[in-house]
């Protein structure tokens, strides 16, 4: 294998020659290498998915396991939140990173898809071989009996069970300043005092977004899987995550661990940084068009 081309510190995609080289660099190190691609939240904010580390971000502290888990008033806090969220989430739409890493993919270049995002947005682009890591909203779980469900029948029957809340609060116009990446936007604590919370229609238990919660553990054979997957692979590749969360940073901790390369692109500082071989700050769309059709992915 060639040494990695070198390659500037920061991308910018308004100086041409600097993308071109940015690009000449992933595309060598991918070159002849069978990859796992790791996403996060930057992959998703060009389809108006927000991140919740980015410049600007105003921090939002998100519904923690054992506060859902442990009160009533808590899961009708998060559903009435999470209702008014889901129309706009799950309006969203691929943008140009989730194509070309369905590309990548159909390449060969691309062994798999591990992401840390929950909007389903790489499989909408076509990818095949996605595992995510933190779960689906477009999917509920019963707690009780462990069916699942589609997210979607979920909010028919909360809109059903709840005619003036939904009269109030839906539709509404949205924008990415307005909704969390996990679909929660904010309304008056007030206006979930009276919610009608759907059970599950198999056994009667609560329900709970099939995603990970902060303070909750990615299910065990998930994580064997992404493993799995790693080990598989000739390298890594991060897209778009601060790798701040540890259920992310530790495949790179694995991949170095096992001598396996790793490049990282992140518009911004990352968990990462020094484990990488290869190093981007760029905007990912510009980069990863450009990177595709290098490798004859276009």
């Amino acid at each position: 294998m060639d040494a990695l081309a070198p390659a500037p510190a920061t991308a910018d995609p308004h100086d041409p020659a600097a993308l071109e080289a940015a690009a000449d660099a992933l595309a060598a190190f991918l070159d002849g290498r069978r990859a796992l691609v790791l996403s996060g939240a930057g992959v998703s904010t060009d389809s108006g998915i927000p991140d919740y580390r980015g410049p600007g971000r105003v921090r939002r502290d998100p519904m923690r396991y054992q506060q859902f888990v442990g009160a009533a008033a808590q899961r009708r806090r998060y559903w009435a939140r999470s209702s008014v969220g889901w129309p706009y989430t799950a309006a969203a739409r691929p943008n140009a990173v989730h194509g070309a890493v369905a590309r990548l993919e159909r390449r060969g270049v691309a062994a798999a898809v591990l992401t840390q995002n929950v909007d389903g947005l790489h499989q909408r682009a076509g990818s095949r071989r996605v595992l995510e890591l933190h779960g689906s909203l477009a999917t509920v779980v019963c707690l009780g009996c462990g069916a699942r469900s589609a997210r979607a029948r979920f909010q028919e029957r909360l809109v059903a069970a709840n005619p003036r809340f939904a009269a109030r609060y839906l539709p509404t116009e949205l924008g990415p300043d307005d909704v969390a990446p996990d679909g929660d936007v904010e309304i008056p604590d007030a206006a979930a005092d009276d919610l009608v919370v759907p059970a599950c229609e198999a056994c009667g238990g609560v329900l709970k977004p099939d995603v990970t919660f902060f303070g909750e553990n990615v299910p065990k054979p998930r994580v064997e899987r992404a493993f799995a997957l790693a080990d598989a692979a000739d390298a890594l590749v991060v897209l778009g995550s601060s790798l701040t969360v540890y259920s992310g940073y530790r495949f790179v901790r694995r991949a170095k661990a096992a001598g396996r390369p790793v490049a990282i692109v992140n518009d911004g500082a990352t968990r990462g940084d020094g484990d990488a071989d290869l190093r981007l700050h760029a905007r990912l769309a510009p980069l990863l068009e450009r990177v595709a059709a290098h490798l004859g992915a276009a």
